[in-house]
């Protein structure tokens, strides 16, 4: 899968690398624009390794980390364990965040709660994810994950409103299947419509959270 961003023996010393970390067994998952993303496991946690690729001139996983620092014990999104650098390149260690992202989930009433919760928090923070709208970085199964802030800032933030078009008012496959999943007529998207605008003026959450919990 990364051979010709990372030819085998350099690959086997990471492994040797990661190995003397006690992460074990770690294979290829996935690549990104930036990263080539591994996972294995440290002592009985999955963990999904980041780490720069060679070919890459963006290096965030500096930027990343700190605010991973910040949000330890926010229930936002799963723990950071280590980042340094290897061989030059940029790495980050985070335990792996199980599930289905948002895009192709099956999405429960109490996930669309939890995700409202947690990006009232992030934007609380001051914590922008830069990336929410896009769908691929809330995960969804036994709890709710919100990953990969490569991109976030401390800037004005917009994760809610962000999170909230894309599950109800964008005209996107994400918003369509939860209109026609709890039958959502043009009454409540307005109500949703009209419960964001109030919350971009007070930052007060708990009108949207009604209107979901009477979903």
């Amino acid at each position: 899968m990364f051979e010709h961003l990372f030819p085998g023996e350099r690959l086997q010393r990471f492994y040797k690398f990661l190995g003397e970390k006690g992460i074990e067994n770690p294979f290829p998952f996935s690549k990104g624009t930036t990263s080539l993303i591994f996972r294995g496991k440290m002592r009985e946690r999955d963990v999904i390794i980041k780490l720069t690729r060679p070919d890459s001139s963006r290096h965030n996983f500096a930027k990343e980390a700190e605010i991973l620092r910040v949000l330890l014990g926010k229930d936002i999104t799963p723990p950071l364990i280590e980042y340094g650098i290897f061989e030059g390149l940029e790495y980050l260690i985070r335990e792996f965040a199980p599930g289905e992202p948002v895009l192709y989930a099956d999405i429960e009433k109490w996930h669309l709660i939890e995700i409202v919760k947690k990006t009232a928090l992030l934007d609380v923070m001051g914590i922008d994810h830069g990336q929410i709208q896009g769908g691929k970085h809330i995960i969804l199964g036994k709890d709710v994950w919100i990953i990969d802030f490569e991109k976030a800032g401390f800037r004005k933030p917009k994760n809610l409103t962000s999170a909230v078009a894309m599950l109800f008012l964008n005209d996107g496959l994400i918003s369509r299947r939860i209109r026609e999943k709890f039958d959502l007529d043009v009454n409540f998207l307005h109500l949703i419509r009209t419960a964001v605008g109030e919350y971009k003026r007070d930052k007060n959450v708990k009108r949207i959270l009604s209107l979901l919990s009477s979903l």
